[in-house]
């Protein structure tokens, strides 16, 4: 096995040792699978949800990857406290973004609602979601233009050309290469492994959300 290899499985493992924890901290319920998603309620909550777990298993099981042995001490550090704060709130907003994207792309294939009413709908559901979240008081000065520069994407987005495959899930693994507070030099090395581990973790997310998606439910409530 490769070095690269070896280094993705225990990426792949490490995250898998967090599930448990992170499962129960957003209540989801071990291998209790969702119940059907019929309303903008749950879509909501579904896409909040998830992109906070995909955003703090990604994080955290690279971070205990690279540290090993020495994880629990980074977190008697207060400055590095600072930095893995910051990269939990942006990694947060690039997986909203790319779940947010994934979401209506489903919606505009299973249902006949109009490109402008896809994108009406899911900007509607992530307002709400960034009204709720406000500017968190250990995020950066940044996550201002970060909520609007996904807020951009979400408007522009041709609905009709979202496919059902990983292609959405872009903006997650740049945000952990960009802000996971690792040695630059460790990162370049990583980059390409950490760009694959974040997208592998989206896979059983994807596949909850195409089962459990009652899209044409969602579609008759809105009229």
């Amino acid at each position: 096995m490769t070095q690269a290899n070896r280094l993705f499985v225990r990426l792949r493992d490490g995250a898998h040792e967090l599930l448990g924890q992170f499962r129960s901290y957003f209540g989801l319920g071990g291998k209790v699978r969702p119940e059907p998603i019929t309303d903008t309620d749950a879509l909501r909550a579904f896409v909040s949800s998830r992109a906070s777990f995909i955003a703090q298993t990604s994080l955290y099981g690279y971070l205990r990857t690279r540290a090993g042995q020495r994880y629990p001490d980074l977190f008697e550090s207060d400055p590095f406290l600072v930095s893995i704060n910051l990269a939990k709130w942006h990694m947060f907003l690039a997986c909203l973004s790319d779940l947010s994207v994934y979401a209506g792309g489903l919606i505009a294939r299973r249902t006949a609602l109009s490109p402008e009413q896809v994108r009406e709908l899911m900007l509607a559901l992530l307002d709400r979601t960034l009204d709720e979240t406000g500017h968190p008081t250990d995020a950066d000065a940044e996550f201002p233009e970060h909520a609007r520069r996904v807020r951009t994407r979400i408007a522009l987005t041709d609905w009709r050309r979202v496919a059902d495959d990983e292609d959405c899930f872009q903006a997650s693994p740049e945000a952990l290469v960009r802000w996971a507070p690792v040695v630059k030099e460790f990162m370049q090395l990583d980059e390409s492994i950490v760009r694959n581990s974040v997208r592998f973790h989206w896979q059983e997310v994807r596949g909850d959300l195409r089962k459990h998606l009652d899209a044409h439910s969602i579609a008759a409530a809105l009229g």
